[in-house]
């Protein structure tokens, strides 16, 4: 199924979550997480987003923001014109410096008409060791204030309902973050668990979702309904945790990493191997064909040599590369034949373009109006 204005998705990775990648191997890289339960978005990257509809655009609750270079931010704007008089406040999260630049955004506008219900804008600076929280309140026309800052105590930046989003600092000739998305664990029993166990699906199972969910295991006895001989039993289970863990799959909360524009360093390896080994999905840069290493390394990007090291590294179920430099506009899936991932990493493939390039006059289609519906000249009607 194709949903107007997004690619199809190719892969069911998720629970809650529905990633759409919104741009082409040659766009700028633009991720879009619709979160299923709340109906909800989050958007990685906010380079060109005049191709999203204004109902997409609206979802947004949160902007992660890798680093301020236009391709990854000059859609701030566009997404302003589209939902600055929305009363949610939208959160945006950044390195170093990117409150300023929100500022400078902001501040070239004039907003003598702002009213009272006009958005706020929260915008966290991630630095090493603190984030930074700023507000820029509509309601005042966008005028910056510190908010104060918070020690960091892990990579986490964001939690929102069913998800968490972490961050790390990496290099790029400056700073740029990378991202984790991870959404809630979901309750998940093993059929032959619950087989061994002697016992069989109920209501009971739904009742013990809901201890779980809420965090009230351990806390009453649950009475679960069992085969013997053939015939269905109940009986009282004292300790409903133990039970939970008896019968639960051992199945990993799934994840999404987003990397791009990084150095392929040392530093920058390490902090990936911290952050994102083994997600579900790694949405990573390829800005260069190995031919042209050298290149990457004096851009601090990454070549197809580069990406497979990092995926024998991190081992994603499912690598997305993107960011493909336009130099190679005219042979843009050369990129594929390098790729070479690890054993049970499969590869999606993107189009070349997704945002539709400007028509040119030449191409636009002519015709010729009847006589009749001409309008007459000023001097016609003038005359009368």
């Amino acid at each position: 199924m194709t949903v107007k204005n997004r690619p199809a998705r190719a892969l069911r990775l998720f629970h809650d979550l529905e990633p759409y990648f919104l741009g082409g191997l040659l766009d700028d890289p633009l991720l879009l997480v619709r979160v299923r339960p709340s109906g909800r978005s989050l958007l990685f990257d906010c380079g060109q987003l005049h191709h999203l509809a204004k109902r997409s655009l609206r979802s947004i609750d949160a902007v992660f923001v890798t680093h301020a270079h236009m391709d990854h931010f000059m859609g701030f704007d566009h997404l302003l014109r589209h939902t600055h008089v929305s009363p949610r406040p939208l959160d945006l999260f950044g390195p170093p410096g990117i409150a300023a630049r929100v500022a400078h955004k902001l501040a070239g506008y004039d907003w003598n008409l702002a009213e009272a219900w006009w958005r706020s804008i929260f915008v966290h600076e991630v630095h090493k060791k603190q984030i930074d929280h700023h507000r820029f309140a509509g309601a005042q026309g966008f005028a910056g204030e510190f908010l104060g800052s918070e020690p960091r105590h892990d990579a986490t930046i964001y939690t929102a309902h069913c998800v968490t989003v972490a961050a790390q600092l990496c290099d790029h000739g400056l700073p740029v973050l990378a991202f984790r998305l991870t959404e809630r664990e979901i309750f998940t029993i093993d059929p032959a668990a619950l087989a061994a166990a002697g016992l069989v699906p109920g209501p009971w199972l739904r009742e013990l979702k809901g201890r779980w969910r809420r965090n009230e295991l351990g806390q009453a006895p649950l009475t679960v309904s069992g085969a013997a001989g053939g015939a269905s039993s109940e009986q009282t289970v004292d300790d409903d945790a133990a039970l939970f863990r008896r019968l639960r799959t051992d199945r990993p909360a799934a994840s999404l990493g987003y990397v791009s524009d990084i150095g392929f360093t040392a530093a920058n390896r390490e902090a990936l191997q911290e952050l994102l080994a083994d997600t579900s999905l790694l949405c990573c840069e390829c800005t260069f064909l190995a031919a042209d290493a050298a290149k990457a390394r004096a851009s601090h990007h990454l070549c197809s040599n580069d990406v497979n090291a990092l995926a024998a590294d991190l081992r994603p179920r499912v690598l997305l590369p993107m960011h493909l430099s336009k130099a190679y506009v005219h042979s843009p899936f050369d990129l594929y034949a390098e790729l070479t991932p690890p054993a049970g990493t499969r590869v999606l493939r993107l189009p070349d373009y997704v945002t539709p390039r400007p028509r040119l006059l030449t191409e636009l289609p002519t015709f010729a109006p009847e006589p009749s519906t001409v309008k007459r000249t000023f001097k016609e009607y003038a005359d009368e």
